[in-house]
């Protein structure tokens, strides 16, 4: 079934999940169509089976983890760098999420949404502690949905085998997420005991200029 799968996620990341067939997931997987459908009632169980295996790898251990880390940046750097390895192991996987679960049907489509939101909850809890839980509902819902953007929109460019590694592209994320967010629109100028700890301000006057094409290349990270 997982060679199934993996076959399939494939095909719907490169195809798209209309334009892929049975005979394309067969040709693909090594199995013929009598197998597939020893295992897979239809294409939409087979879509439904990609996704639910990836969220669970994605939940799986999370909280636990998470549990055992005491410092609420250490928890913030955890679920970052879980967020792009899980993307790295499973790109097509992940792409197929973002592009292709509007297809399911609709009870395999809440269910798969149930665990986006128990994902989604795990992550804004993190980040709710991280201010010690002082940020109004918009604010924490702005900041939780910045961390995801950053996460996940690496689908676009990023390429695992390139200059940069996932572990180095997870610190770049991390670093320009615990540095950011502490600014005047969310602190009013305050810094929070947690990033008085870690010495962090609104504004490093040391730090790159953004604007300067020299600081960073999109194609360099290629």
């Amino acid at each position: 079934m997982i060679a199934i799968g993996r076959a399939a996620a494939t095909l719907f990341e490169k195809k798209g999940y209309l334009e892929t067939s049975i005979d394309n997931i067969a040709a693909a997987s090594g199995f013929s169509k009598g197998g597939i459908f020893h295992y897979f009632s239809s294409k939409n169980e087979i879509l439904y089976f990609v996704l639910d295996n990836y969220m669970n790898t994605a939940l799986a251990g999370l909280e636990e983890r998470l549990k055992e880390k005491e410092e609420h940046f250490s928890k913030i750097k955890f679920i970052i760098f879980h967020h792009v390895e899980l993307y790295c192991l499973y790109t097509s996987e992940a792409k197929t999420l973002l592009h292709e679960a509007n297809h399911l049907i609709p009870r395999h489509y809440n269910f798969i949404a149930a665990k986006e939101r128990k994902y989604y909850k795990i992550v804004e809890s993190v980040v709710s502690n991280l201010f010690c839980n002082g940020l109004r509902k918009g604010q924490l819902k702005a900041i939780t949905f910045s961390l995801f953007g950053m996460c996940n929109w690496i689908y676009s460019w990023y390429n695992p085998k390139g200059t940069v590694s996932p572990q180095e592209l997870s610190e770049i994320i991390f670093g320009i997420f615990s540095k950011g967010i502490w600014n005047d629109n969310i602190s009013n100028g305050r810094k929070s005991k947690n990033a008085k700890k870690m010495n962090i301000t609104s504004y490093d006057r040391n730090a790159p200029d953004p604007t300067n094409r020299k600081t960073l290349s999109v194609k360099a990270m290629r």
